[in-house]
């Protein structure tokens, strides 16, 4: 099946002078996860350098010419750390500066992939790539039931920022992991309780399964996830009910997904697209051929090598 591009013409490079140091905070959050909290974008500030006010209001944003100054410099600061941690984790190649995100007011609009609807344009939707010009993916990584300290370490060198999909029969043997890592500048987002198969279920058994996550991830992360993934990607029209009263917004299932020795692909190409989302697993030599460092430096090399950034999802969606 052919992917489906979706018309961005809000993406690629519109950076207003009076959304720049939003921007700026924003892509700082999304490249360095590790070094702060991994803040998401914030919305616009006030009025534009020279551009007219009636009346005296907060401070103005740095003028455009200084934002720019200010993010290379940040950019050239973290592309040397990764360099140093690119051969200390041995990967082939330092991973590439992902460019500044979208602001809030000009993230794309997200839609079902052709072929993925269920009749309800109204329910969360499902997609595969995110619709951007940008030669950036996304990593997200399932389930949790490998809990690796060095995944933690590595990607915090690296910078490279993911999104963990979480059910909670794995979780929950060492709630404490996953705390290190969203305090790393992850979100945690839901992927059921129990990992069951999603069109078996009632529509009730299938909000309890998602809301139940969501539950849990509040009680223990401190906030209810907006982004949802069935497990297997498997689905209906009830999941998607279910996802919606649950507070779900979103539904992003994969496009090619990484191993330790190889990638998959979803497409007929077998080739990486701008916006694709990539899934990976918390998975450890006992069931595949490798490690998580393995899996990084395996899909880090691909993607790097191919041209692409790895960006924030949450950044876009």
């Amino acid at each position: 099946m052919q992917l489906v591009r979706q018309n961005d013409k809000k993406a690629g490079v519109r950076v207003r002078v009076a959304t720049l140091a939003v921007l700026l905070a924003a892509a700082v959050a999304s490249g360095c996860a590790a070094e702060g909290g991994g803040a998401a974008s914030g919305g616009p500030g006030g009025p534009a350098s020279g551009e007219a006010s009636g009346q005296a209001g907060p401070a103005q944003p740095p003028d455009a010419a200084a934002a720019r100054a200010a993010y290379a410099k940040k950019v050239k600061r973290v592309q040397a750390a990764r360099a140093v941690a690119a051969r200390k984790w041995g990967l082939a190649r330092t991973p590439l500066p992902a460019p500044p995100p979208p602001s809030a007011a000009d993230k794309p609009e997200i839609a079902f992939r052709k072929g993925f609807e269920v009749g309800d344009p109204t329910l969360p939707p499902v997609f595969t790539t995110v619709p951007t010009s940008q030669k950036v993916v996304f990593l997200t990584i399932d389930d949790g039931a490998e809990k690796d300290p060095e995944l933690l370490r590595m990607m915090s060198d690296l910078h490279i920022p993911y999104s963990a999909f979480l059910s909670d029969y794995l979780v929950k043997e060492d709630y404490g992991y996953f705390g290190r890592m969203q305090a790393r500048g992850v979100t945690l987002h839901n992927h059921t309780l129990n990992h069951r198969y999603m069109p078996a279920l009632s529509y009730q058994e299938q909000e309890r399964e998602i809301c139940g996550m969501q539950d849990v991830i509040q009680k223990r992360y401190g906030k209810r996830p907006s982004l949802f993934r069935p497990p297997y990607g498997n689905y209906n029209a009830d999941t998607l009910r279910a996802a919606q009263a649950c507070g779900v917004r979103a539904v992003p299932l994969w496009a090619a997904e990484a191993y330790p020795d190889h990638m998959e692909w979803r497409e007929w190409d077998r080739d990486l697209h701008p916006g694709d989302i990539i899934l990976t697993h918390f998975r450890g030599p006992e069931d595949w051929n490798g490690t998580m460092p393995d899996m990084v430096r395996q899909v880090m090399d691909v993607v790097t090598a191919k041209g692409y950034a790895v960006a924030r999802l949450e950044d876009y969606v």
